[in-house]
């Protein structure tokens, strides 16, 4: 397993975000995640990538545990992550913010970073915008060198976060290709979004959250049909 998760538990007072998740991803899967707002989704990648500290449990990475790691030795160890708001060094060109990623984010040296962060942005669609100020990108465009950035630190294991939220059908469309992608290549997704139609076009497995407990998890179309799923999620049970 390249991420494995036993009795994850967080609470901010009274409010739950995490309540006993027990959670194993294989190496190579693409597995998505959906739930209601505020059932902890962010949550969860905001413990496994270490932004936030849990109170209880343990997160281990391709077996070792990490669950005391700060974000950026996560980081180091393979653990990359986007956010459900794209936060690009709007300053900085397209390229630059993949150099800092690959630089800081993973500790290569510039002369490995330059071609590898180069090959980034062709498969990424970003080539013809290297030299552009990130704050001048549109929504896609952010989109893309969020998931980019994330790529840069070379990642064993990427966390996506509602990632299509925004966009429309046919840029849904390029991003699922770009996503399939890059899980071809042997990177380990794990995909939160609200678009569903977009998550079932990527993953082979469907990971449900309510009130930081999963409450479905298996092949993504059994999950969508069940019945605490369309009552919980959907809304569209009788």
């Amino acid at each position: 397993m390249i991420l494995a998760i036993e009795n994850l538990s967080k609470s901010f007072g009274s409010v739950a975000v995490a309540d006993g998740i027990d959670l194993s991803v294989e190496e190579g899967a693409a597995v998505g995640i959906i739930g209601p707002n505020g059932a902890g989704k962010s949550s969860l990648f905001n413990l496994i990538a270490g932004d936030v500290a849990a109170d209880t449990g343990t997160i281990r990475l391709d077996g070792a545990d990490v669950t005391d790691l700060a974000p950026e030795a996560r980081c180091r160890a393979g653990i990359g992550r986007s956010y459900q708001v794209p936060k690009p060094f709007e300053t900085l060109t397209v390229f630059e913010n993949l150099l800092v990623g690959a630089m800081y984010g993973r500790g290569m040296t510039e002369a490995g970073a330059v071609p590898h962060c180069a090959g980034i942005l062709e498969s990424t669609g970003l080539a013809d915008r290297a030299n552009r100020l990130a704050g001048s990108l549109t929504l896609l465009e952010r989109k893309r060198l969020e998931m980019a950035r994330a790529l840069s630190t070379r990642p064993r294991i990427l966390l996506l976060d509602e990632i299509a939220g925004g966009l429309t059908d046919e840029e849904c469309g390029v991003l699922v290709k770009t996503i399939a992608d890059v899980n071809a290549s042997g990177i380990t997704i794990v995909w939160i979004e609200h678009i569903v139609h977009a998550l079932l076009a990527a993953i082979g497995r469907l990971v449900v959250l309510d009130a930081g407990r999963i409450v479905a998890d298996g092949e993504p179309r059994t999950v969508i049909a069940s019945r605490e799923v369309q009552e919980t999620y959907m809304g569209l049970a009788d």
